[in-house]
């Protein structure tokens, strides 16, 4: 087999990537190794109650709309644009995948391992496949998303526990299974928090809840993230926020707490300083919903679990014998360290403005096409490193800022962006720029106050990593 391409992984990053690199390039041919049976990555092994914690509308390939751009009605995004389910969200991948196949310029090799040096195997057959690729080896899986249904626990587990990930939960009501009497979560980030929403909306009581959260997390308010015309105020409000933050704050604790104060942070315990952040978006509806569970164990990490009771690195907890263990410690992304986006013969794709990740994987097929050599494809793509912690998300912002700089300044490379799909900021001026040209003065004030807040933010930094 002989292909300009081999790209490593067909979830979402890999498929957005071949999507922009084939409607760029007319030319170029792809091959697409993947472990899973079917694309869509690590959303085949998701629970089947998560969400996008992004809107619809900016997921996914550049060339095929997810969802139908349309607003919720109920529930705790009421209000807001709609965030599609995994079931939703793997359907689309594979209309995506056969659009690609279909191109008769992209063949795909599901259930296979790539060992290196365009070599793959296929995982049933035990077959070893030799591939010439003529310009790049494609690494989509740089992130390595950890996802309960895949991830080992590092606690101990005695015997006879009544222990699953979450999404086994919806499962329980097949067969002779009871439901417990009382269910503990186990993890403070995103997944607990979907957890915590699901059980309480399907009716169980908050008292029959107890969440054992190592760490308390800053969250992005939903509000302040939306597409579109309708939200174009807010948006740049966050943006302006984030300098008007940085001038204001003495340290990177200050920094959130100036957030909470115009609603762009939320925090489920507002009596407790939260020592995480990951991009976690959450609407105020669903952090109301968290704040009804009222037993919150928040002792550090759990070392032991067993029947009716449980242990953490600070202590041991009773909870009734017939307690549910529910698995939400999986950390979605390690951190990582940053490495070249582009070397010979290999792309890396990377985050290039956090956390938007597919946007960044279209992104950098479009300077793989459209940038002659590798020094110049990384001056426009400095990857974000991708890292827990209040402070990261200081690094991150000044990244998406300076990032977003270097490619205002490349005319062919912001008209594309001002068609994007995968980049709602770019699509949504440009289209104030038609329509609502009034609009424009909210984002001349946060370029001024952006001229002032840079700086600070910088220093911010810098104090951030002396201390």
């Amino acid at each position: 087999m002989k292909v300009d391409y081999l790209v490593v992984g067909a979830g979402a990053v890999g498929l957005a990537f071949v999507d922009t690199l084939i409607a760029e390039d007319p030319d170029a041919t792809v091959l697409i190794v993947d472990r899973h049976a079917a694309p869509g990555g690590h959303w085949n092994d998701a629970y089947p109650f998560v969400r996008l914690h992004q809107p619809s509308a900016f997921y996914g390939v550049e060339s095929m709309e997810l969802g139908q751009d349309r607003i919720d009605e109920s529930g705790p995004n009421a209000g807001f644009y709609e965030l599609a389910s995994a079931p939703e969200i793997l359907a689309y991948f594979e209309r995506c995948m056969a659009k690609l196949v279909g191109s008769g310029r992209v063949q795909y090799a599901p259930l296979s391992e790539y060992r290196g040096d365009g070599k793959y195997v296929g995982l049933f057959s035990g077959e070893e496949q030799q591939v010439e690729v003529t310009r790049k080896v494609v690494d989509t899986t740089y992130f390595k998303t950890s996802v309960p249904a895949t991830h080992t626990p590092k606690f101990e587990i005695a015997e006879g526990t009544l222990f699953m990930p979450p999404g086994e939960l919806p499962c329980m009501i097949r067969g002779d299974c009871a439901i417990p009497s009382h269910f503990v979560i186990l993890g403070g980030g995103k997944t607990a928090m979907d957890t915590g929403v699901w059980l309480l909306t399907q009716g169980v009581a908050p008292e029959r809840i107890t969440w054992v959260c190592p760490r308390d997390s800053w969250l992005i308010n939903r509000r302040f993230t939306q597409p579109g015309l309708d939200f174009f105020e807010g948006t740049i409000d966050f943006q302006a926020a984030l300098m008007r933050a940085a001038i204001e704050a003495d340290d990177v604790d200050h920094f959130f707490l100036e957030l909470e104060k115009g609603g762009q942070m939320l925090r489920i315990d507002r009596d407790v300083l939260p020592t995480k952040y990951f991009f976690a978006t959450l609407s105020e509806g669903e952090v109301e919903t968290l704040r009804q569970i009222g037993n919150v164990v928040r002792a550090g990490h759990v070392t032991h679990i067993a029947p009716g009771r449980f242990e953490t690195v600070e202590g041991s907890f009773d909870v009734p014998e017939d307690s549910l263990f529910i698995d939400c410690t999986a950390s979605a992304v390690a951190d990582k360290e940053t490495v070249p986006v582009f070397q010979e013969g290999l792309v890396t794709v990377q985050a290039l403005f956090a956390p938007l990740v597919v946007f960044g994987a279209a992104l950098t097929a479009w300077l793989e096409v459209h940038r002659d050599d590798d020094a110049t494809r990384n001056a426009l793509a400095q990857p974000i490193a991708v890292r827990q912690g209040p402070a990261a998300y200081l690094t991150a912002t000044l990244g998406n800022v300076m990032n977003r700089m270097r490619w205002m300044r490349e005319p062919d490379l912001a008209a594309w962006l001002a068609k994007s799909r995968l980049d709602p900021m770019s699509r949504t001026i440009a289209e104030v720029q038609r329509t609502r040209p009034e609009l424009l003065n909210t984002l001349n004030d946060y370029r001024d106050l952006a001229k002032r807040g840079m700086p600070e933010l910088m220093q911010l930094i810098q104090k951030s990593r002396e201390s």
